[in-house]
């Protein structure tokens, strides 16, 4: 999972990680990956292995020897190595998780999205963040399971890639956070759900059943304190102005609704050219202002081209149609 080492070298050079375990699954790339740690790393500040992953956690704990961060970087899910990796972190540590396996998380592998995440993927206009929140919820429950929760730091899509990085603690079950996610085709609203409330999932604007997606991460997509601590470290290192307005745009929407909804099925529900995106969300807040309705709105970086709001979608199109007119 650690490939040629670029990332393990970041971590070492970039993030001042005073050792880095690099474990890599392909023996075949222990020359080239020894290679570029030796010039990037002191000797005896890094280790480099070629087990299977689960096993390398199970010997961490058998050793009490925990980590800091682990990062799980594998092909498809990171299950069942989010499990194993519990048993190697220490209690505040940073669980960082990857999954290239979009197909099953948006709605495409009924089958294998339970197999792999114990959930229903169902497909819907927002299934980029659901693949976050699969991931996520995956790894809230296996912390459970362990009499641990999870604290998200920050959860990126970047177009093919989810990531999630979360912080494990000793706690509680966190069951408010934890649940499903029903989208009805007829009309084209959202609504979340627990699990008592299943049985009670009948769209209430019109006949259509929902599809339910679940379970799922509902919480926080992000700790807003880090988000604003990346983003000032962001500015003061100069960074490139895309990640600063990436960062900008995860701090507006890590407290909104788990779904969004994209410009393009607004316009085609309302039967309307695309509403400006901006328009839209500023429509969304006046309407909030004059009516004390508190509806938000904000743009996601899962969407270039869609809006996150707690706002109905029957409000957004009348927002909507009203920017049409002027």
């Amino acid at each position: 999972m650690t490939g040629c080492g670029v990332r393990s070298l970041r971590y070492h050079l970039e993030s001042g990680a005073d050792w880095v375990w690099a474990n890599e699954g392909n023996p075949d790339l222990q020359v080239v990956l020894n290679t570029n740690l030796s010039q990037g790393i002191t000797s005896g500040s890094y280790r480099i292995t070629h087990q299977d992953a689960i096993q390398l956690f199970f010997s961490c704990a058998q050793q009490q020897d925990y980590y800091d961060l682990i990062d799980i970087d594998s092909f498809g899910a990171p299950m069942p190595f989010a499990n194993t990796a519990l048993w190697a972190i220490k209690l505040g540590g940073l669980l960082y998780l990857t999954s290239t396996d979009g197909r099953t998380t948006g709605g495409h592998a009924l089958e294998k999205s339970i197999q792999v995440y114990g959930a229903c993927a169902r497909r819907h206009p927002a299934v980029y963040e659901q693949g976050l929140r699969l991931l996520l919820g995956c790894a809230a429950q296996q912390a459970a399971t362990r009499g641990f929760h999870i604290e998200p730091v920050f959860s990126v899509f970047n177009g093919s890639i989810h990531r999630a990085m979360v912080r494990v603690v000793a706690g509680t079950w966190q069951h408010e956070h934890y649940g499903f996610l029903a989208y009805c085709h007829g009309c084209g609203q959202f609504r979340t759900a627990n699990w008592r409330q299943l049985g009670q999932l009948a769209c209430h604007i019109c006949s259509t059943a929902p599809v339910v997606s679940g379970p799922m991460w509902l919480g926080p997509l992000h700790n807003v304190t880090y988000i604003d601590q990346m983003a000032a470290l962001a500015t003061s290192w100069h960074w490139p102005q895309q990640i600063q307005r990436l960062l900008a745009v995860m701090g507006q929407e890590a407290d909104m609704p788990p779904y969004y909804y994209p410009l393009a099925e607004i316009g085609r529900r309302g039967q309307m050219d695309i509403p400006a995106k901006q328009r839209l969300i500023e429509g969304i807040g006046a309407i909030s202002n004059s009516h004390e309705s508190n509806y938000r709105a904000s743009a996601t970086h899962l969407d270039t081209q869609a809006i996150k709001t707690n706002a109905p979608l029957a409000i957004c199109l009348d927002v909507a149609k009203g920017l049409q007119t002027r």
